[in-house]
């Protein structure tokens, strides 16, 4: 399928343009980076807690924000999961002997500001222990006592309930436990003067230890420049090491300006945005292949063609297969973008905002490159303008003529 045939667009023509606007990027970014000593990352990266937090009605995002940034000192991120009346609260966390200290906390502050129990238990934030430590006794005085073992499966079943659907954390009302097998009336009418129900529950917590940040962003850093290493001497091999080096410095463009832009929008870069940056190496290495390998097959049967005219036809009989693969893939990444949620905002962002500069990289960076290359080469002289094929294109075309001169000599 080809969109477009037999186009004739002088992209290298109108290459100065892009490269400015690429400039203008990439000085901005950097200028970001540098006012903000640095990318801004993300807890995988910086250690740090995750707590998912349930709420039973819309969160109140703003109140969760303020009341927590009063009492945990350090930077607090409030973030809504749209649909799901979830919050992830992120915490930074100096040692991992803080966590039990840090999610106490945000429990203590969630129950002062949303949820009192009248010094009730919270059953919504309660392991099994607890909850059997609070109902020996008042079992015990209702003659409705249980032995140990008796107990602790009638707190673990309870909690199960709590737990599973449709719950998931969240019971409506105490009576719904009248259906919890050993949970007789006794039994309920002591769960109801000794427990309560809290609007919200920490359903799961994440955690990060400084360290183990540090070695995760040495080794995302390293698996980047390791990416490219490997990019450069498979392309070297395959085509010449100047195709390498362009695809590699294209390639490089687009990482640079890529985190740029998380710095200007103040975005997060955690694993999830790795991840995104090394499929954008994959993804914009190959669309600068494809170009880069129609220009070779065209070195072999247009030898009396300029090299500019060369690259950009080459650029024109591959412009029907770049709308087509970036168009669609940038129409998902956009899908992702608007409806994946906080979640999946950076890893969608960074393919939205990579497949955009990737693609113009591999027409108004790689490609002049290249042609740069070429004019330096013959500016050179014969030694260097006749190595290799990019160099030896025009070198081609004057064979025949320079076989008749050695004939005659010959003679």
């Amino acid at each position: 399928m080809e969109l477009f045939k037999g186009t004739n667009f002088d992209f290298l023509g109108k290459k100065w343009p892009f490269i400015i606007a690429s400039l203008t990027l990439t000085a901005a970014g950097l200028v970001s980076l540098a006012m903000k000593g640095g990318p801004r990352y993300g807890i995988d990266f910086r250690g740090g807690v995750n707590m998912y937090v349930k709420f039973a009605q819309a969160p109140p995002i703003e109140k969760v924000r303020a009341a927590l940034s009063a009492k945990i000192p350090g930077e607090i991120t409030v973030v809504e999961i749209p649909g799901t009346q979830e919050l992830i609260v992120g915490t930074e966390l100096q040692d991992e002997k803080e966590l039990a200290v840090v999610r106490q906390t945000v429990t203590d502050v969630l129950s002062s500001n949303f949820g009192q129990t009248a010094g009730k238990l919270d059953l919504h934030n309660s392991g099994v222990q607890k909850l059997a430590d609070r109902l020996r006794d008042p079992l015990g005085r209702a003659s409705a006592g249980l032995n140990e073992q008796q107990l602790q499966e009638l707190s673990k079943a309870v909690l199960d309930f709590r737990d599973g659907a449709p719950n998931f954390g969240i019971i409506p009302s105490l009576d719904r436990l009248s259906g919890v097998a050993g949970v007789t009336p006794a039994v309920l009418n002591v769960l109801k003067q000794e427990v309560a129900l809290s609007p919200f529950v920490i359903r799961s917590v994440e955690i990060v230890g400084p360290k183990i940040g540090n070695e995760l962003r040495n080794q995302a850093i390293m698996a980047t420049i390791y990416a490219l290493a490997g990019m450069l001497i498979y392309i070297a091999f395959r085509f010449e090491w100047v195709y390498g080096v362009a695809a590699v410095l294209a390639v490089f463009h687009d990482t640079v300006i890529t985190i740029g832009l998380f710095s200007i929008f103040n975005k997060e870069i955690s694993l999830t945005v790795v991840a995104a940056v090394l499929t954008l190496v994959g993804y914009s290495m190959n669309d600068t292949i494809v170009v880069f390998d129609r220009i070779r097959e065209n070195l072999k049967v247009m030898r009396k063609e300029t090299f500019d005219n060369l690259v950009n036809l080459s650029i024109n009989q591959t412009l029907s297969r770049t709308v087509l693969t970036s168009g669609l893939t940038l129409l998902s990444c956009l899908a992702l973008w608007m409806f994946g949620g906080p979640v999946l905002d950076g890893f969608a962002f960074c393919l939205v905002a990579g497949i955009i500069v990737g693609t113009f990289s591999s027409i108004f960076i790689a490609s002049p490159i290249l042609i740069w290359w070429k004019k330096w080469a013959d500016s050179r002289g014969p030694a260097t303008g006749g190595a290799g094929s990019l160099a030896g294109a025009g070198a081609e075309a004057k064979k025949p003529a320079a076989r008749r001169e050695s004939v005659k000599a010959a003679k």
